[in-house]
């Protein structure tokens, strides 16, 4: 949620900021700026009735005090109390109503993002690797790991509906040799605190992250009496580990990474990437998340994403970091890098992580704050978080870079010890 005192005193700077995403967010400011002027009409009587009721009240205990009547001033004071619950109801609504606009209202654009409408708009920032060149035509995922056996759709589509699959054999093995590598990675050498979350969380957790009230159709919400929803992603309960507690800001940056599944309903990709395994209802994720000190939170940024750079580099997959521009980034970000896989079966390149930094959006949310040096007053903290990395496109990612001529896939060095030594995916009959 932004600053409501920078929306109430700053609300030109935050339109003309918010403009720059390529939203339209008109009715939702002229909204805000209606129910200020209300506050501000309210306040003033408010005010001026809790005078007058506390000046009334020492008229009558002075009166008391001298032996005379106080009962004129007692039926004087029986007014009040109705008055400055209506006005005081009054002003709750409009709270009220004024931060249920504020929760729709995405983060502002750090200064460093470049400006634009699309991903059109979006600047590479480097590339690693080459993309590897075959003596054959390569193969895209989805024809590569049915014939493998390792990837069957219709199956999991008999079962489920569209948007699901099941992972057979070495597929199943790969996947969970993936998850592995990168938690390992991240917690043995990067330092990152491993947690294993519930995968069911309740609408304040998803409030607190930014994926309601505004996209609660892209979620999955249990049947029955539940308030509970899958979760989208393990940036959920990763943000609301902390949530409305204060920090010992001499503990950050608190660094922690963990594996869920996740689960989206896509409400809004209208049939884009329908094929294979790239845009799925389930799926799953090693998630990075990090609370920092809002001085600190840009150069955690660049560790982050560094550090999801390193699981690419070490599985020796190609691979391109992108910023996206004000115009394509996510509700809760106010800076993200994209990285971006080579998949030689599609000829480009295919987003395999987002890392963002929401400085004080979803903490504001949340309520997490932080006491620099452990005490005195406390402030907002910064929240960064990373996927790192997706690991059904990283899972695809190694098969079409890894693929032979005699339809064999071979194992990326750095995963074969999380594969029994595994060297080489051969083709099976299994159907």
């Amino acid at each position: 949620m932004l600053d409501p005192a920078q929306v109430k005193n700053h609300l030109d700077e935050v339109e003309a900021k918010l403009a720059e995403r390529a939203t339209h967010l008109q009715a939702e400011l002229a909204a805000i700026k209606a129910l200020d002027a209300k506050r501000l009409a309210i306040i003033p009587d408010l005010e001026t009735a809790r005078r007058e009721r506390k000046a009334l009240g020492a008229k009558i205990a002075q009166a008391k005090k001298a032996g005379e009547s106080a009962d004129d001033l007692l039926a004087q004071g029986q007014a009040f109390p109705d008055r400055i619950k209506q006005q005081e109801a009054a002003l709750d609504t409009v709270e009220q109503e004024r931060r249920h606009l504020l929760l729709r209202l995405p983060n502002l654009p750090h200064d460093s993002v470049p400006r634009g409408t699309s991903e059109q708009d979006n600047q590479e920032v480097s590339r690693w690797g080459e993309p590897p060149s075959f003596e054959f035509t390569p193969k895209a995922h989805w024809d590569l790991g049915p014939k493998l056996g390792l990837l069957d759709f219709e199956r999991a589509t008999k079962m489920s509906g569209a948007r699901f699959a099941v992972l057979l054999g070495a597929g199943a093995r790969l996947n969970r040799a993936l998850i592995n590598f990168m938690l390992s990675l991240h917690t043995r050498e990067h330092g990152y605190i491993e947690v294993a979350p519930p995968f069911l969380v309740n609408d304040q957790a998803l409030i607190g992250t930014g994926n309601l009230p505004k996209f609660e159709a892209d979620l999955f919400k249990v049947a029955g009496d539940w308030n509970l929803y899958l979760v989208p992603t393990a940036e959920v309960p990763l943000a609301n580990l902390h949530r409305e507690e204060i920090l010992d800001g001499r503990r950050l940056p608190l660094s922690y990474v963990a594996y869920t599944p996740c689960f989206r309903s896509e409400a809004g990709s209208y049939g884009k990437d329908v094929r294979g395994l790239i845009r799925q209802h389930q799926f799953e994720k090693v998630e990075l998340f990090k609370f920092t000190a809002p001085g600190q939170s840009y150069d955690e940024h660049e560790k982050l994403t560094r550090h999801a750079e390193t699981v690419l580099e070490k599985l020796g997959l190609p691979y391109r970091r992108i910023v996206l521009c004000t115009g394509d980034m996510g509700f809760a970000a106010a800076k993200t890098y994209d990285l971006e896989v080579w998949l030689p079966g599609q000829e480009t390149y295919r987003e395999i992580s987002s890392c963002s930094n929401t400085e004080a959006f979803q903490a504001r949310r949340a309520g997490i704050k932080f006491r620099p040096d452990g005490t005195g007053k406390a402030e907002f903290v910064h929240t960064l978080n990373g996927s790192g990395l997706a690991v059904g496109r990283t899972l695809i990612a190694v098969l079409e870079n890894g693929q032979q001529k005699d339809g064999s896939v071979v194992v990326p060095d750095a995963l074969r010890p999380f594969m029994d030594g595994q060297e080489v995916i051969e083709p099976t009959n299994r159907r």
